[in-house]
């Protein structure tokens, strides 16, 4: 049973902190993979639709839900009140409070970004911004980017934040479910931004030159964007993307290029209307890989632990229809093996603990934060 405690209680001194003993719940059951023989167990549950984490340097995290509160999960699996500072979120649809990261000097500098669906009187966006944690709140918050335009609709925030090796970070959009202007690099719509730490634009940003083009734009042409994260040794950026009715996409975004979306697909619009298929041209970039059906990527991570020596390497990617993880064997720029590890709930996100361990948040009504841990860790 989830308790609930003051923040304020839990102080903010470095915790001496394992998170084997973060978890100490009993397996209840187990997943077979490639790997080997994987518990599933429970964390914490009682989570309303959690979407973003986040962990400490002393080994605690930080947890998002959807409407509008920020979470500190504790040691002892107890979860804080909603901490203060938090921004008002647009907590309609798809939309919300979205991703948590935390900035690469955090432990001096102690700052959290947030992306979160932002309201207003002529519709809601796409924000991010950034405050300081301090005990039991969030001080100085301010919004440092907003997709332009605001529509009003309740569908496609995009809202992945990666931070590159380059004192830059990426930030993931959509479409807001409006086509066309995905192929319109006047506005955010349809976009991945890359952005200084302050939310200005990169100084070398692919279409810093054209004066018709938003300065903040990596790429462009995609739909929804909620998997995003950095090969550990390339330094690329890679995302998984939503598509329709089929054709979810792998990609791996090259500076300034076009993705396609709406023009082309590899699924079809929702009423069965046809999409031309990607061809290999110079106008459009083409995927690495689709998934048709669907698995719904939101979430993902490159393994680099130790305590799962097979999958060291791999891309895990949450699937909410997949109703689990999806781990990608690369080879170079090309996918090898593509696994499927059911978990039987919609994941949303999923993190490398501190302890080479791997975390999934659910996506429900009671989410769960589970963690997963090799069988033979825990004696049986």
């Amino acid at each position: 049973m989830t308790r609930t405690i003051p923040i304020a209680a839990l102080g903010f001194a470095t915790v001496a902190l394992s998170l084997s003993s973060l978890a100490s719940a009993q397996p209840k059951e187990s997943v077979q993979t490639a790997a080997g023989s994987l518990s599933i167990e429970t964390v914490v549950d009682g989570l309303v639709h959690p979407w973003g984490m986040a962990f400490l340097p002393d080994g605690r995290m930080l947890i998002t839900e959807r409407e509008g509160r920020l979470r500190l999960l504790s040691e002892d699996e107890t979860l804080s009140d909603p901490l203060e500072g938090v921004p008002d979120v647009f907590n309609q649809g798809q939309g919300g409070l979205l991703d948590v990261a935390l900035h690469p000097d955090f432990e001096s500098n102690r700052q959290v970004y947030l992306s979160f669906s932002e309201p207003g009187d002529e519709g809601a966006t796409t924000a991010l911004g950034r405050g300081r944690l301090e005990d039991d709140r969030l001080e100085d918050f301010e919004v440092i980017f907003r997709m332009e335009p605001r529509v009003k609709d309740e569908n496609h925030f995009g809202g992945r934040i990666v931070f590159a090796g380059d004192e830059t970070l990426f930030l993931t959009l959509a479409e807001r479910f409006q086509f066309e202007p995905a192929q319109d690099p006047s506005n955010h719509l349809g976009t991945i931004v890359r952005l200084k730490h302050d939310g200005t634009a990169a100084d070398d940003n692919p279409l810093l030159d054209d004066e018709e083009a938003r300065d903040e734009i990596w790429s462009y042409g995609h739909r929804n964007i909620e998997s995003a994260a950095i090969h550990p040794e390339t330094g690329e950026l890679w995302v998984a993307e939503m598509g329709p009715m089929g054709g979810d996409e792998l990609n791996r975004p090259e500076a300034g290029r076009n993705y396609g979306w709406p023009e082309v697909s590899w699924g079809q619009h929702y009423d069965g209307e046809d999409i031309p298929d990607p061809s290999d041209n110079d106008d459009y970039a083409g995927s690495v890989k689709q998934w048709t059906p669907v698995i719904s990527p939101s979430g993902m991570i490159f393994y680099t632990g130790d305590t799962l020596p097979e999958w060291q390497g791999s891309m895990l990617i949450g699937g909410l229809s997949e109703h689990g993880l999806v781990r990608i064997t690369l080879e170079g720029d090309e996918v090898a093996n593509d696994e499927r590890i059911p978990l039987g709930a919609r994941i949303r996100d999923v993190e490398q603990g501190p302890d080479g361990l791997v975390y999934v948040l659910t996506d429900e009504e009671d989410g769960k934060l589970i963690r997963l841990e090799p069988l033979e860790e825990n004696g049986n």
